[in-house]
């Protein structure tokens, strides 16, 4: 006999889990008590390395598994993967400034009040499944030669209380998609974590390795995560489509998206956080490059995606808008809060929609981008830090204090990889995500 044990987890500023694990009878108790964390372990890089810390090797705070995200998943012929998410405080109860759940929770009450609306998101995932020579892009045969690892990384997610809604052999060298089924903000954000997780157990399983890492070769595509964003009012109705709207959007979804485009290239630090994300977001990558607003284009920063209907009440439920310059380096906790809180910035200034682009914005001078309202995003990470870095209004999103923290910690991380060639750098976070 064995004892059952589940590990209380955080999603953290490297958008890597960590947590303390337990006998899983404890969990009730757990969830009462709390469990102590230190507070320099944020800043432990993705290569394990402790970034500057303002706390230094004092003081404690608590982490709080949430029973509602407990994630249980059986995976082929190892030990059922537990782990529960939770938030964290500091010993007076007070969410704690480097909580990114917490952070999360306020970017919803913001959006919620100031526009009376709902996010409904759903997190598309790429990723590369290291060890199987998968066959063409898009293909049956590609699709087929993996469909046992395919069909048990469905039901493990099935399982842990997930609803996946495709998973396809994708365009790069054994590169595959999975995307779960919209849900509301901090569940989606819960489930992306657990989906991670799941999928590198599952493969491993199998003897392969699944890869989320931003890139992996700058000669090929990369892995992107999509986050599909849709509002919905109290009573449960859609509120993203008005035919007579600017790109068919509502006035609070065109409003949400001008705050998102807004504020994009300032917060591409926190959504494509790794020292290889910009080899990724570069034109002609099908990524994203622009803070720009496009119709069903796969190069937009927000892109509308298109409905399988002319029904106008189908067409309602399935409208929205995709972020596209993030990746799997990223907490989805941290990723989310930035987008949500920039459309909610949008949404109280009562922002105008944009205009769609058109075209190859690549072929555009300086000026003649200026003049449509679009800006560049980063092109390098140490540009991305730099706009964030000097961005007061994202400063005044998050607690005090925790900008310059997140900024310490991927300086900290940088400096690890720029001894290394670009070519060794990718290969180093394809063995981490």
């Amino acid at each position: 006999m064995s004892e059952p044990l589940v590990m209380a987890c955080l999603s953290d500023v490297a958008g890597l889990v960590r947590g303390k694990g337990f006998a899983l009878a404890d969990l009730d108790k757990r969830c009462r008590s709390g469990i102590g964390w230190t507070p320099t372990n944020v800043q432990i890089t993705c290569f394990d390395g402790i970034a500057p810390s303002p706390f230094g090797s004092e003081g404690d705070v608590i982490l709080w598994p949430d029973a509602d995200a407990l994630f249980e998943a059986d995976i082929p012929g190892a030990p059922t993967l537990r782990m529960v998410l939770g938030d964290v405080t500091d010993r007076t109860g007070a969410a704690w400034t480097c909580c990114l759940r917490s952070h999360l929770r306020a970017a919803i009450e913001r959006l919620e009040a100031a526009s009376g609306l709902e996010a409904r998101i759903a997190f598309e995932h790429e990723f590369m499944l290291i060890g199987q020579g998968a066959g063409p892009a898009f293909s049956l045969s590609g699709f087929y030669g993996v469909q046992d690892f395919s069909q048990a990384l469905i039901a493990a997610l099935k399982n842990a209380g997930m609803e996946p809604d495709s998973l396809l052999r994708e365009y790069g060298p054994s590169q595959f998609e999975v995307t779960l089924a919209p849900k509301p903000a901090l569940r989606a954000a819960d489930e992306a974590i657990a989906l991670r997780e799941i999928t590198r157990a599952v493969a491993s399983s199998f003897g392969y390795r699944a890869s989320f890492a931003p890139i992996l070769d700058a000669d090929s595509v990369g892995n992107g995560v999509h986050v599909h964003l849709s509002l919905w009012d109290r009573q449960g109705q859609p509120r993203m489509f008005d035919p007579d709207g600017i790109a068919g959007l509502s006035q609070e979804a065109g409003a949400a998206a001008a705050g998102i485009l807004r504020h994009m290239p300032d917060f591409a630090a926190l959504s494509a956080p790794s020292a290889v994300s910009f080899i990724r977001l570069q034109p002609h990558r099908w990524s994203a490059a622009f803070a720009n607003l496009a119709i069903q284009d796969r190069e937009a920063g927000l892109r509308i995606c298109p409905v399988n209907t002319t029904d106008p009440d189908r067409v309602a439920q399935q409208y929205h808008y995709e972020y596209r310059a993030a990746d799997a380096a990223a907490s989805p906790w941290l990723l989310l809060a930035s987008l949500l809180h920039a459309a909610a910035s949008g949404v109280e200034e009562s922002l105008t929609c944009p205009s769609p682009s058109s075209g190859d914005l690549s072929l555009l001078s300086e000026d003649e981008l200026a003049a449509t309202g679009i800006s560049p995003l980063p092109r390098t990470p140490e540009a991305a830090l730099e706009r964030l870095e000097s961005s007061q209004v994202l400063s005044g999103w998050f607690p005090d204090g925790f900008i310059q923290i997140y900024i310490d910690h991927k300086r900290h991380e940088f400096a690890a990889s720029q001894v290394q060639s670009p070519e060794e750098a990718m290969q180093s976070y394809a063995s981490i995500y």
